[in-house]
């Protein structure tokens, strides 16, 4: 394995330190320089030719955004973005991931790395090594920002004529580029579109605020998930950052449930708790599996396909990291793969047919043919 030039922009001595020490234990990994504004990292970047930086989102001179822009402008590159886990962090990070850069991790303080120093170590080694496969040769700015200003009353909002099946659902799980990749399934999505539940990982401050931004921006109204609450058409549960999402049927309709328990596949909220609880009705519902780092939500969705589940996986080339979907496609857990913009047309197609209809196009597709 080629070895991994890592650039540490961050105004913080104190946190270039505890990276470069993290980075240290890798011997993949090879922190080629330290900058403390953007300034500095311009000139680092094109003497050192990094091939993954790591970007403070609050800068002196130049912020974090502003300088990601022109970065990502001028010379596209994986940039994983130091966070802090605030409100302010939250929205300047999900900005960030708007722009371009491919991941985040939380910025530590001391009392937090010396509680949890290993684990720091192994999530920071992990999404570099991880960021560094991603090809963005041909990443473009312009597209990007484009993309981007999505507004409510958009021509390209999809026609349904409604679920022919009460209590149809849509569990969707994803990671690593999840934000975006979420964003672009629900955008085109109309207001009276099957109920949808969703498990991201994402730290608790950011699932509120991606909440919010999701809302602003979608016809279907978009919330993160409380407890007890009644799913209905034309909404969305998004999980807390900090807890399980299941849903349970009771007395004829379905509730999210959360839960304060163990992590699960390293994560919480996990996929998998997800996807397991809705096996009950499991031959009402669609999971999707989207972009992301590893591979919660696989064994999940195997098991609702064994139940009667349509299951679909974002492809590779349209996923920033196909490591969920791609083990889900390793264990022939999917009834079918798709790129991510034709997602929500099938979601919408399949929600439309009857349940003997429904039955038929299982039947045709229950190895993971792309439909």
């Amino acid at each position: 394995m080629d070895i991994i030039k890592v650039l540490i922009v961050d105004d913080s001595a104190v946190i270039r330190n505890i990276i470069k020490e993290a980075l240290s234990h890798s011997p993949n990994i090879n922190v080629v320089g330290e900058a403390e504004d953007a300034f500095v990292a311009r000139d680092l970047i094109k003497k050192l030719n990094p091939d993954v930086l790591t970007l403070d989102v609050e800068m002196p001179k130049m912020d974090g955004i502003t300088f990601l822009i022109n970065l990502m402008r001028l010379r596209p590159m994986p940039v994983i973005m130091l966070s802090t886990l605030t409100t302010k962090g939250a929205d300047i990070t999900l900005q960030a991931l708007e722009i371009g850069a491919v991941d985040f991790i939380a910025k530590p303080t001391v009392q937090e790395l010396l509680a949890t120093q290993a684990s720091f170590r192994e999530v920071l080694t992990e999404k570099i090594t991880q960021a560094v496969t991603i090809d963005q040769k041909n990443f473009k700015l312009s597209d990007t920002l484009t993309n981007n200003k999505v507004v409510k009353d958009s021509h390209n909002i999809l026609a349904f004529s409604g679920s022919k099946r009460a209590n149809h659902l849509i569990a969707i799980g994803a990671s690593t580029g999840g934000t975006e990749a979420i964003k672009k399934l629900l955008v085109s999505l109309p207001s009276n579109s099957p109920a949808i539940v969703i498990t991201q990982h994402i730290p608790k401050t950011f699932s509120l605020r991606f909440a919010q931004r999701l809302n602003d921006n979608c016809q279907v109204e978009v919330h993160e998930a409380s407890h007890g609450q009644k799913i209905k058409a034309g909404h969305v549960y998004i999980a807390p950052g900090d807890q399980h999402l299941e849903v349970v049927h009771k007395n004829g309709a379905l509730f999210c449930t959360l839960k304060d328990g163990e992590e699960v596949n390293r994560h919480k909220p996990a996929v998998d708790v997800l996807f397991d609880s809705v096996r009950d009705f499991a031959d009402n519902v669609q999971a999707v599996l989207l972009t992301g780092m590893g591979q919660d939500g696989a064994h999940g969705m195997l098991r609702l396909k064994e139940l009667g589940s349509r299951t679909i996986i974002q492809d590779k080339n349209s996923s920033l990291i196909w490591g969920m979907p791609g083990r889900a496609h390793a264990i022939s857990a999917h009834t079918m793969q798709s790129p991510l913009l034709e997602i929500s047309k099938h979601l919408l197609s399949y929600a439309g047919l009857s349940r003997t209809e429904m039955q038929n196009v299982l039947a045709k597709n229950c190895v993971g043919d792309v439909l």
